[in-house]
């Protein structure tokens, strides 16, 4: 609820996989502890609006728990065990290191372990198909590990409605870049809340327009945001 005349109280949600791709592209590649130290700066700058500060609720962040899965490469035939790769330490040191900022709260999808594989790339495919690439030039840099989640979409929406009708806030920011947030973000708005969306300057659908209250980005254009303080250069320049 609003307390102080022209205050909002602020939810911020975070789709964590969207938000992780995105940030690496605009801020650039961090360890795990400065890029989750990066995320509360990047939401904290949605308090900020016409000179005045807004009161943050809560961080919200969507994600999954790294994979700890061992399967067979299908190209080489060799075992591979996710929970030893750089990948697995740097995740789970990042939502460590998240877990432990105020004003944050992890929630939780599910990772689908059936379907966790290696396929090829999509470029290498078509290659393959008109018959630029021969099959025996495929190489391991040909593949990419595909992991598909679940719950983290519906999570997101259940959060959303239930800090609309409890009255919580009287803002959502939702950083994402898909559609599947519409149908809560026409709940809370119908409920009275000013919903936000944040894509991190990925181009949208323009009729998401017609679902948000408005979109707004709290950083520069990719290739152009070098300067920004939380561009890992930088930070370099700084220190």
């Amino acid at each position: 609820m609003r307390e102080d005349q022209g205050i909002e109280n602020v939810a911020i949600l975070v789709d964590g996989g969207f938000y992780r791709k995105q940030a690496k592209e605009l801020f650039g590649a961090k360890s795990p502890a400065d890029r989750a130290e990066e995320l509360v700066k990047y939401c904290n700058r949605h308090l900020l609006e016409h000179g005045l500060y807004n009161r943050m609720y809560r961080i919200f962040y969507y994600d999954c728990r790294p994979s700890e899965k061992r399967f067979k490469h299908p190209l080489t035939d060799e075992e591979v065990n996710l929970a030893k790769t750089p990948g697995h330490h740097w995740m789970t040191d990042f939502l460590e290191a998240l877990a432990s900022k105020r004003k944050v709260a992890l929630r939780f999808g599910e990772i689908l372990e059936s379907e966790i594989g290696y396929v090829l790339r999509a470029d290498v495919q078509k290659r393959l198909c008109r018959g630029e690439l021969d099959f025996a030039e495929v190489t391991e840099d040909d593949f990419r590990l595909d992991i598909k989640q679940k719950g983290v979409d519906t999570r997101i929406c259940l959060d959303i409605a239930s800090l609309s009708y409890q009255r919580l806030v009287t803002q959502i920011v939702l950083i994402a870049g898909d559609s599947d947030f519409v149908p809560a973000a026409k709940y809370a708005r119908r409920a009275g809340i000013d919903f936000i969306l944040d894509p991190l300057r990925l181009n949208i659908k323009k009729n998401l327009n017609e679902h948000v209250d408005g979109i707004r980005c709290k950083t520069g254009p990719m290739g152009l945001n070098s300067k920004d303080t939380l561009h890992v250069d930088s930070m370099l320049e700084r220190n």
